[in-house]
């Protein structure tokens, strides 16, 4: 395959292209950090997360909040879901020096971003349960 002006003929190299897009991933290649990404942002207890802190932005939730304002999640897998957002810098974690200590999280800059891309897939599932449950009721 010939590589056009811009492009390189490797799928997945981080400067497929030029000028604004020159950081893109390929999401088709099988060695593009995105797909990683992907599985990483795309859970439910992420899209809650998001959500939750999206709503305060840019103040801070305590864990507590964040445990009771997402029903059905452990503690375990909040305090994992809120490391691996913390880990890609999506959000950011404070912790007061009290007896016991008050940990808080808000989102990043970052993180904000992912909001309003999050709240478009939400609503369409939303939007479309009933159908997608009635064919897989048939």
């Amino acid at each position: 395959m010939t590589a056009e002006d811009g492009t390189f003929d490797t799928p997945g190299h981080l400067s497929v292209t030029t000028g604004a897009d020159a950081h893109r991933g390929d999401l088709f290649s099988r060695d593009c950090p995105t797909r990683q990404l992907l599985d990483r942002i795309g859970g439910k207890w992420v899209s809650m997360a998001v959500k939750v802190l999206g709503d305060e932005y840019p103040g801070e939730v305590r864990f507590a909040e964040l445990k009771r304002r997402m029903p059905g999640i452990s503690q375990k897998m909040l305090a994992q879901t809120l490391r691996s957002l913390e880990r890609d810098t999506l959000v950011a974690r404070r912790v007061e020096a009290t007896t016991p200590p008050r940990v808080h999280y808000r989102l990043t800059d970052l993180g904000y971003s992912l909001t309003e891309p999050i709240a478009a897939l939400r609503d369409w599932a939303e939007l479309h349960m009933a159908q997608i449950d009635a064919a897989n009721a048939g």
